[in-house]
């Protein structure tokens, strides 16, 4: 499992003194592309294949409120991830300045073809580099039908 850690910044904390929903987006968006980029995943290399990464869903579950003062710990763990890795499921783990998770996340995306603008698989080497990825617990291939478990939006919207 790979951890980012994070100081919580004065503008990270909404109204109620305590960590925004915003910061916990861009904590987990940082986590993501940090370990992406330890794989080969970056600027100048998903440029070359013209492709980057876009989140169908952010699932966050709070479990107890986290103030600024202590550092925090972001995790990240793949849970799945189509055979020609064209789709991928994480989830983001937060740990207080004791390790008390404090709140989770469970994510899905996939990767755009900038030029089409439609989904594509990944090229070999980022597969490749998928494969070092340390896989989470219930790990699971997945497949389009992974990616319409939730209700879609009438078609009128």
């Amino acid at each position: 499992m790979f951890f980012k850690e994070f100081d919580i910044r004065w503008s990270d904390l909404d109204a109620n003194r305590h960590l925004a929903n915003a910061a916990y987006i861009n904590y987990m968006s940082h986590t993501r592309m940090a370990y992406l980029g330890q794989l080969g995943f970056n600027q100048k290399s998903m440029a070359h294949h013209n492709i980057g990464p876009v989140v169908f869903y952010e699932h966050m579950y709070y479990f107890k409120e986290v103030f600024a003062g202590k550092p925090i710990k972001v995790s990240l763990d793949l849970k799945g991830l189509s055979e020609d890795g064209m789709f991928f499921e994480f989830q983001h783990d937060f740990f207080d300045n004791r390790g008390k998770n404090f709140a989770r996340c469970e994510m899905m995306g996939g990767w755009l073809d900038l030029k089409e603008r439609r989904l594509v698989g990944l090229p070999q080497e980022f597969l490749d580099a998928f494969e070092q990825m340390e896989k989470g617990e219930g790990f699971k291939t997945l497949t389009k039908e992974d990616t319409r478990r939730f209700p879609r939006l009438p078609k009128d919207l």
